[in-house]
């Protein structure tokens, strides 16, 4: 099982989810935590068009307007950012995107 670190600024935001979706959020990352790197869709995927392996954790099986945004960094998956779903919220969705690969390079 590998170990899993929320960023204390992923925290926050998860933390500000309408309560619903703190819980399901939740459940994602026990998902997350017991299936490592198998966890598949529709619980996780990745996130297109990047050079760097990017996924969004997808709570509620993609159900849930929200995402957590994490990657494989050695023995441990580090969830970076929570931010929108894609087809709700493009540009929110690409802000987050942005947060998460910025907090994991000053990692």
């Amino acid at each position: 099982m590998l170990a899993i670190e929320v960023l204390p600024e992923a925290k926050l935001e998860w933390d500000a989810l309408p309560p619903r979706e703190i819980a399901a959020m939740g459940n994602a990352i026990l998902k997350l935590q017991a299936a490592g790197d198998q966890l598949g869709y529709p619980h996780s995927s990745a996130v297109l068009g990047l050079p760097e392996p990017l996924r969004e954790l997808r709570p509620r099986q993609g159900s849930s307007p929200y995402r957590a945004f994490y990657c494989r960094c050695g023995h441990t998956i580090v969830v970076s950012a929570i931010g929108p779903e894609a087809k709700r919220d493009p540009n929110g969705f690409d802000r987050a995107v942005a947060r998460a690969l910025d907090r994991l390079s000053q990692r």
